[in-house]
């Protein structure tokens, strides 16, 4: 099967069933397939064809789902492109991944669909989507996933989650990433639900469309849970509905999490992946989880360490990087993919992410991981955000920082006492430095290299 294969199929099943809610608006299985037949017309006579790669340049908003059904059936690829990067940037992914077309929203205001027209044959091992890393070391590199990378991970996320034609998805996270095309629309469209479209994460947006439309989850990156558990009078709105909330993209803080869980009163659950994995590959069950893990992997995904290395196999891995056979065999060997995240396995075979292998910070010879002393740093009253890197220092080659976004307030010396009774004393902060925010990517994930920097 292939992803316009299974729309085709809730649509002769539900045809006036709504699927995707977005500001007051209801799209149906049957108007999305026909749209997105309607977008693919247009690309064919636009002259796109099978194997061509189309970007798609937009924010949070239902084209982005018509232009990226329209370009599958059209037989071609969806490059997602964020559209808050720069031109130069914009223009390295368009051509480096050699697209045919460059949708935006513009397109569509103009009109961008067509009378039907012949369509090709597509099979689920055709490339459905290149998507760029964020290329915080380098130029980005394009993971090349196919229909069949796709659906896997959608089916192995209904079947983690228990997911039924009940449930109905918030999505928060920008569409041009993995996680929202996977978690908030394949998913759903896979169990037969729903999902609710917003045009970006704003929390009390979020709790009045969870409420409104009485959504059942929805999936986050630890900076939304932080920014949640903040948020002043959340009580008054009726979550009652919300069932489990998935976070993923980077570690979560467990402080971060037992707060949420405590004010919202709805269970989260934490799970793991990466873009080429296509999204997801463990995840906390339901029914058993373990606070600060991230769980076993999905049912049918393979995990491993290897030198203390998460190493990752199964039908979601990539086929590759775009043209880039050096990095795809440095990361792709043997079968397995190298994830460059460091973990251990615990006694009951959940797998703990210590955090990125190139994050670890060599003080004199001794190892120390970012995420163990951020765990502590959140757990500090008047610490909102943090986030630990190492600086360079002529004794010991690195030497441990710590940066703070403060909520309350509090001094240095107040923090290096904190962590004075909780951590030894090489793995303490030699310094801290308060900052209004820290800089992230789109999907939440703290660039420390320009913390650094």
């Amino acid at each position: 099967m292939t992803i316009h294969d299974l729309l085709r199929r809730r649509a002769a099943e539900a045809p006036d069933r709504p699927f995707l809610l977005f500001e007051g608006r209801e799209f149906t299985h049957r108007e999305i397939d026909d749209r997105s037949t309607r977008v693919a017309a247009r690309l064919v006579r636009l002259g796109v064809r099978k194997g061509d790669r189309v970007a798609v340049v937009m924010d949070n908003r239902p084209e982005f789902f018509l232009a990226w059904l329209g370009i599958l059936k059209a037989g071609a690829a969806l490059v997602p492109v964020n559209p808050t990067l720069t031109p130069p940037e914009v223009e390295y992914i368009v051509s480096n991944s050699e697209a045919r077309l460059t949708i935006t929203p513009k397109e569509f205001e103009a009109g961008f669909e067509d009378d039907p027209a012949t369509l090709p044959e597509v099979g689920p091992h055709d490339l459905a989507a290149i998507v760029y890393t964020s290329g915080t070391t380098g130029k980005p590199k394009g993971a090349m996933l196919t229909h069949a990378n796709y659906l896997w991970d959608a089916e192995a996320i209904v079947k983690a989650a228990g997911m039924t034609p009940e449930d109905r998805f918030v999505c928060i996270l920008p569409v041009f990433h993995v996680n929202a095309q996977v978690v908030t629309f394949l998913a759903p469209l896979v169990g037969g639900g729903s999902m609710v479209l917003l045009r970006r994460f704003h929390p009390l947006e979020l709790l009045e469309a969870l409420a409104k439309t009485r959504a059942t989850a929805f999936s986050g990156v630890p900076t939304v849970y932080t920014i949640l558990n903040q948020l002043p009078g959340a009580e008054k709105f009726d979550l009652s509905r919300l069932r489990f909330c998935i976070c993923g993209a980077a570690p979560m803080p467990v402080e971060v999490f037992e707060t949420f869980e405590r004010k919202f009163r709805a269970r989260i659950l934490e799970g793991y992946g990466l873009t080429e994995a296509t999204c997801a590959s463990s995840i906390n069950p339901l029914d058993r989880r373990k606070v600060g893990s991230i769980g076993v992997p999905l049912q049918g995904q393979e995990m491993k360490l290897v030198e203390g290395e998460i190493v990752v196999r199964g039908s979601n891995v990539m086929k590759g990087y775009w043209r880039n056979p050096e990095a795809t065999a440095e990361a792709i060997r043997d079968g397995w993919l190298h994830t460059g995240d460091l973990g251990r396995i615990a006694a009951d075979g959940y797998f703990v992410n210590s955090g990125r292998k190139q994050a670890m910070i060599n003080r004199g010879g001794q190892k120390v991981w970012p995420k163990e002393i951020e765990e502590v740093l959140f757990a500090h009253p008047a610490v909102a955000d943090a986030a630990v890197a190492g600086v360079a220092d002529p004794k010991y080659g690195e030497e441990v920082a710590a940066y703070v976004v403060r909520k309350s307030a509090v001094t240095e010396a107040e923090i290096l006492d904190f962590c004075r009774g909780r951590l030894a004393e090489y793995k303490r902060p030699k310094a801290v430095l308060f900052r209004e925010s820290l800089p992230k990517t789109a999907t939440g994930k703290v660039q420390k290299h320009l913390l650094r920097g």
